[in-house]
């Protein structure tokens, strides 16, 4: 079977999470992604605890089927060796600070003359553009900035930080997948290449589609914990239950909150699901209602409802949950080293029904893979040689 990226070649000088997780998307789709690493470490992402035989296991989970090289990009000869690749690929992925590449000679302005048609996505904090473009970031900063960690929290509680990286993967990853399909498709038609300009800030900012839309009709600005969507509301909520586990309902839609209140003998709730004066009331009497099932007991009391109740699950128990196991989107790494431990990963979230995603547990090592993607554009193994004395590669 055909996937639909073969043939296509990555370059990919990312690190740690966002840019990698795109290529390993790109790669679980047929591209060839080579990493380009410092001889000296490689992705820092190698290295980050907690450490299975020696690697992260979190550089497991986002580098799978793909390539190493090691090249030292200050050398005059690891730039030039940079370039003979440029000439016979198709993507070059970027995460450095803005600035870092054009100081190198290799931006974009400099490989497009070598080949129009590459494409070359960049992946920052802030873009190559705006008073930020230098300044330096993480996940919480870019959320901060784009106005979402104000809106995540309880109610009168502090601003609270999100258990998932969004910036990165939402705001960085996931639109550098977009950006460089697009390109694709756009050098499919004209010839030419691009540069993808990816902020992890603008990002994060359109996921505040929504958001946005509800502040502009309603003229008052979102209160933490107290919107619809936020906590405010009794019939989109997260209730403890007797076993101090938790479960969600989002009734929004009155058929929803008609079949819930019901089921909790509290009919007279029907009318007021969207009084905001009779929301405090409401939970409160919930939340004790709550609290006299456990959790697992109130899914099966609820398991003939049709209301948007779901259990609030731990990642162990995610990742045995059956519709995660039909939709095969938990992976094991079979330890076969002296730590002993397994690594999980994710699936392939992308279903395609003629062309699906393949996943190949394999891992490159440091530098695995220079004699196969150097040779091939020209270099010899003599000369391979002396790239290694000289710690070019």
């Amino acid at each position: 079977m055909t996937l639909p990226l073969e043939g296509v070649k990555v370059l990919d000088l990312s690190r740690y999470l966002p840019g990698p997780f795109c290529t390993q998307i790109l790669a679980d789709f047929g591209a060839e992604v080579i990493k380009v690493e410092d001889p000296k470490g490689g992705d820092l992402g190698r290295w980050l605890p907690p450490l299975i035989n020696g690697e992260s296991a979190r550089f497991y989970t986002v580098n799978r089927n793909k390539k190493s090289i090691t090249l030292d990009l200050k050398k005059e000869e690891g730039k030039t060796i940079f370039k003979q690749l440029v000439t016979t690929c198709d993507v070059v992925i970027d995460q450095f600070r803005p600035g870092v590449m054009s100081k190198l000679g290799l931006d974009y302005e400099k490989l497009k003359e070598i080949n129009p048609k590459i494409i070359y996505c960049a992946i920052t904090g802030y873009g190559i553009s705006g008073p930020l473009r230098d300044v330096a970031g993480h996940d919480l900063n870019y959320l901060s900035l784009a106005g979402v960690t104000e809106l995540t929290g309880t109610y009168q509680g502090q601003p609270a930080m999100s258990g998932v990286q969004i910036a990165d993967i939402a705001g960085g990853t996931l639109y550098a997948v977009s950006a460089i399909l697009l390109a694709l498709i756009h050098r499919a038609r004209t010839g030419k290449g691009q540069l993808c300009d990816i902020a992890m800030l603008d990002g994060s900012i359109s996921l505040l589609s929504y958001t946005l839309g509800e502040w502009s009709g309603s003229e008052k600005l979102p209160e933490r914990g107290n919107d619809l969507l936020t906590g405010g509301y009794a019939c989109y909520n997260i209730y403890q239950t007797k076993d101090q586990k938790y479960i969600s309902l989002a009734a929004i839609e009155e058929k929803f909150w008609v079949q819930f209140c019901q089921k909790i003998n509290r009919k007279e709730y029907i009318e007021t699901q969207l009084i905001p004066e009779r929301q405090l009331e409401m939970q409160e009497d919930i939340r004790g209602i709550m609290l006299e099932k456990t959790r697992d007991e109130w899914v099966d009391f609820f398991a003939t409802s049709d209301i948007c109740l779901t259990p609030v699950l731990t990642l162990d128990e995610m990742c045995r949950h059956p519709q995660v196991a039909a939709r095969e989107m938990i992976l094991k790494l079979t330890s076969d080293n002296s730590d002993g431990k397994d690594i999980v990963l994710t699936g392939v979230p992308i279903k395609l029904s003629e062309s699906p995603g393949e996943v190949k547990l394999t891992f490159p090592k440091l530098g695995e893979h220079n004699e196969e993607v150097l040779s091939a554009v020209g270099y010899t193994h003599e000369e391979l040689e002396e790239f290694k004395k000289k710690q070019v590669i």
